[in-house]
């Protein structure tokens, strides 16, 4: 094995979380709906805010990673829902499988051979699908660990 798949390997090993990082299924897995829109006190988003957060900053990197038509968002408006609670009961759903597809993207975007992993992203800055792969492990990881605070002081966490 080279180095390069070594390393590749190791990304999305850091991606799936477990190791020094709560695993994203592990965190979400069983969350009761009627808590998915509480703001624990001394907290200040609910796990729908954390959730949704989640879901919306990985798709912004990773469209950023691969669209060299990319446009950015607005900071914080577009990053975070406006409303503490899931508009329906469906829309919690929706949201864990974009989270995971868009992930599952990364990890593509990763192993393919074609991807120079340190190769400058051409319509950024100085950014490199690695940079921007250790940004979503790195926030990612970040969020989940907050998510495990709001399900501990709802008394959901085992």
């Amino acid at each position: 094995m080279t180095s390069n798949q070594k390393l590749r390997n190791h990304l999305l090993e850091l991606l799936d979380g477990g190791h020094a990082h709560a695993a994203f299924d592990d965190v979400i897995a069983d969350f009761p709906p009627r808590f998915h829109g509480v703001v624990p006190k001394g907290l200040p988003h609910s796990a729908w805010m954390l959730l949704e957060h989640l879901r919306i900053a990985q798709w912004d990197i990773l469209e950023f990673s691969r669209n060299p038509k990319y446009k950015a968002l607005k900071w914080p408006d577009d990053y975070w829902p406006q409303k503490t609670a899931p508009p329906d009961a469906a829309a919690w759903d929706k949201s864990v499988k974009s989270f995971r597809d868009d992930l599952a993207a990364m990890k593509k975007l990763l192993t393919d051979s074609k991807t120079d992993l340190l190769a400058k992203i051409e319509w950024g800055e100085g950014q490199t699908i690695l940079r921007e792969a250790l940004l979503v492990a790195d926030h990612n990881s970040h969020h989940l660990g907050q998510l495990i605070d709001v399900r501990r002081l709802l008394g959901i966490w085992k």
